[in-house]
């Protein structure tokens, strides 16, 4: 293959996308090329605007618009008012659970687990869950954490700091698979896990 710098390039950053191996990269890059009106410029005017014009929200942690001034008194990204916050460890999760259907309320995504690479308990939006919880009308704290030992240590951390608080706390059903994550389970899965949630309040470990 010819060296090509800006080529060598891209292949680098395109293989460090989530999925995508030297061989992938190669096959997208050259698709890339071959499209160059069709493709490469409406993707990177595209990539522009999001760089430019999204990031991550410092309360909730879902993507917004940067235009749109959160606080904890008032969340503009989400219209209607809940009773229930849903917390995931990721968007990848938030965007599983909305395209199901199964859940209507708010999300607090994480940003990770406590014991996952490079994350700790200051990385990760826990303390601006705990106090959205306690200056919002909150009834029921759903953890949507992953069945792995870095997601379960993370929601019963999250359940101790929320113990001075009177909201109900709730984890999914004992039915996700061991090890399982939250974007990869299907529809009936997570419908079940939802639906057969149960009570943390009432456990003393």
């Amino acid at each position: 293959m010819q060296n090509i710098s800006e080529i060598e390039e891209l292949l680098k950053l395109i293989s460090k996308l989530p999925g995508l191996g030297p061989k992938s990269a190669k096959r997208i890059v050259l698709k890339l090329m071959s499209n160059r009106d069709e493709l490469v410029k409406p993707l990177a005017k595209a990539l522009a605007e999001v760089y430019k014009n999204i990031s991550r929200c410092k309360i909730c942690g879902t993507l917004k618009s940067t235009s749109v001034e959160c606080n904890y008194d008032n969340c503009e990204i989400v219209q209607k008012r809940y009773d229930k916050i849903c917390v995931v460890e990721d968007i990848a999760d938030q965007w599983s659970i909305e395209n199901s259907n199964i859940f209507q309320g708010y999300f607090h995504i994480l940003g990770g687990t406590i014991s996952s690479v490079g994350s700790n308990k200051e990385d990760l939006l826990i303390n601006s869950l705990v106090e959205r919880i306690n200056k919002s009308k909150i009834e029921e704290v759903i953890l949507a954490t992953s069945a792995t030992v870095e997601g379960q240590t993370t929601a019963y951390y999250i359940k101790d700091s929320l113990k001075n608080s009177k909201v109900k706390i709730t984890k999914l059903a004992q039915g996700l698979p061991v090890g399982g994550e939250i974007e990869s389970l299907d529809d009936g899965t997570l419908f079940s896990a939802f639906k057969n949630r149960s009570n943390l309040n009432s456990n003393s470990d």
